[in-house]
């Protein structure tokens, strides 16, 4: 919580900053920038109940490790927007009532983020920056595990797609005149349903899923 309310701060902040900056002249800024990195997606969820069948049960959503491909349009001098590109597997395991059942299922993620970015530093060496924007986060190839299934039967596992808030905060260090290495931290508000379909029985569980994404990686203007 002190995480995100630290980076939401920073975001409000700097885009009071930004509003001078916009009415610059920015021919001479425009720019693209490309960054590849690598990520943890650490959720912070809440989960549970799943309801009706088994009301103290809940499941834990592990993380994840994956590339992200992220593409940032300097429209001013200090002002971007910056699409971001990657998608995660997680497995999704039992706990309460079903702690001992291990493994309860999977699911593929694929949220496109895209946030709107202050500078602070563009023409430095080293250049901070912050961005708030907007996810869209899509579950797909879900599955419920195998153990599952033995326990309660054939079951058909199923999560909305989510849309929500991002929080960003970053820097990046010049190798180059056009290369650089940036470090990154990201909060995503990802809240979903998901649903266990077993014969003509849905039992449904609330997921806040609202993870941590520290990233670094590698970066160039054009």
């Amino acid at each position: 919580m002190r995480i995100k309310m630290l980076l939401l701060g920073t975001a409000m902040l700097a885009g009071a900053a930004a509003a001078p900056a916009r009415a610059q002249a920015a021919d001479d800024y425009q720019h693209w920038i490309v960054r590849l990195r690598a990520i943890r997606v650490t959720p912070t969820e809440r989960t549970g109940p799943i309801a009706p069948t088994f009301p103290t049960a809940h499941t834990a959503i592990t993380n994840a490790y994956a590339p992200e491909l992220d593409f940032t349009y300097m429209a001013t001098k200090h002002v971007g927007a910056e699409l971001i590109l990657a998608t995660t597997k997680h497995d999704i395991q039992g706990r309460g009532a079903l702690d001992g059942l291990g493994k309860a299922g999977h699911t593929w993620v694929l949220p496109p983020t895209l946030t709107l970015q202050y500078h602070f530093l563009p023409d430095g060496h080293v250049r901070p920056y912050v961005g708030a924007g907007i996810n869209y986060s899509i579950f797909y190839s879900e599955k419920a595990s195998g153990a599952l299934q033995s326990a309660i039967g054939r079951t058909k596992l199923g999560l909305n797609d989510s849309v929500g808030y991002a929080l960003q905060a970053g820097v990046d260090v010049d190798i180059t005149p056009r290369v650089f290495v940036n470090l990154d931290l990201k909060y995503i508000d990802i809240d979903t349903t998901a649903r266990l379909t077993t014969g003509s029985l849905v039992n449904r569980e609330r997921v806040h899923l609202d993870p941590l994404v520290p990233g670094i990686g590698i970066g160039m203007r054009f």
